[in-house]
């Protein structure tokens, strides 16, 4: 398997494979061809012989330099593809690094339902036929977007965020049970839908009689981790006449405000405790005075 990162050979070119990454992409700028063409014809083929001795992935040399010879006829024994392009090396890296990160960041699906509610990536999660898609359905007709329903692919990028997205084939449908499919954009515009959304918060819908004890305060924080990336996870449990729709975006707004560094349950939490101390302090001043 390639490795995710792109690198010149370096030292390699001159017989030093002490730190040599062979499963990286490498690339040879002008350095590198320079360095090759003023080496004399045995030296040269030892060289590429040391270099392409080892199962690489690819190799690509830019500012449309000529692989000097026998540079083609070696990779070609070992079936090494070799690019050519006509882009700087610096821009070359600038505009093939993104490519690669996307190419091999880590990926998986999960079975919920992803909408944008105020700029927040809620993705919606339980058993199936719980109501995501009802409850996203809502959410739309309220004014937010839809990413994905009961397919979504996530990708993560970097170390801890989550780009989640919906299946090319599903293309913003949603299945209704008694409806049937509907499609969102052509009844709710275009602006109800959006290509893909950063995950931000997993909203875990889960059976009334089934649910364990929900969270009243807000003081504890609960996580599910996902690729890796420990997500926040609100867990709401669903019985009749519960308006999970008003909850959904409470929860967005909340997200938002601990973003910006309120925390309403831990400043409560403060205040009650102080509230106590001055309490609990007049009272001992008062059982001291005798007088």
């Amino acid at each position: 398997m390639p490795d995710a990162e792109i690198a010149s050979p370096g030292l390699a070119l001159a017989g030093y494979h002490g730190r040599f990454m062979p499963d990286r992409l490498h690339v040879l700028g002008e350095t590198e061809i320079t360095y090759l063409a003023s080496l004399d014809p045995a030296t040269r083929r030892a060289s590429l012989e040391g270099f392409f001795q080892y199962d690489l992935p690819v190799v690509f040399i830019t500012k449309g330099l000529d692989p000097p010879e026998p540079l083609l006829q070696l990779a070609q024994r070992r079936r090494i593809p070799v690019l050519r392009t006509a882009l700087k090396t610096a821009e070359f890296y600038k505009r093939i690094k993104p490519i690669i990160e996307e190419a091999f960041a880590p990926r998986t699906t999960l079975h919920g339902s992803l909408t944008d509610v105020y700029g927040v990536g809620l993705l919606f999660m339980g058993r199936s036929g719980i109501g995501k898609s009802e409850c996203v359905l809502d959410l739309v007709e309220r004014g937010h977007r839809l990413v994905a329903d009961d397919v979504v692919k996530v990708t993560r990028r970097g170390n801890d965020v989550l780009i989640g997205q919906g299946h090319e084939l599903a293309a913003h449908h949603m299945e209704i049970r008694g409806v049937g499919l509907i499609d969102i954009p052509a009844l709710f515009g275009v602006r109800s839908v959006r290509q893909q959304k950063r995950i931000e918060v997993v909203v875990q819908l889960e059976d009334w009689e089934t649910a364990k004890d929900a969270d009243r305060s807000g003081l504890q924080r609960d996580t599910v981790t996902i690729l890796d990336v420990a997500t926040p996870r609100v867990i709401v449990p669903l019985n009749p006449g519960k308006n999970i729709t008003v909850i959904s975006e409470v929860v967005a707004m909340m997200h938002l405000l601990r973003y910006s560094g309120v925390d309403v349950a831990a400043a409560f939490n403060e205040r009650l405790i102080k509230k106590m101390r001055e309490k609990r302090g007049l009272r001992e001043y008062l059982r001291g005075d005798t007088e």
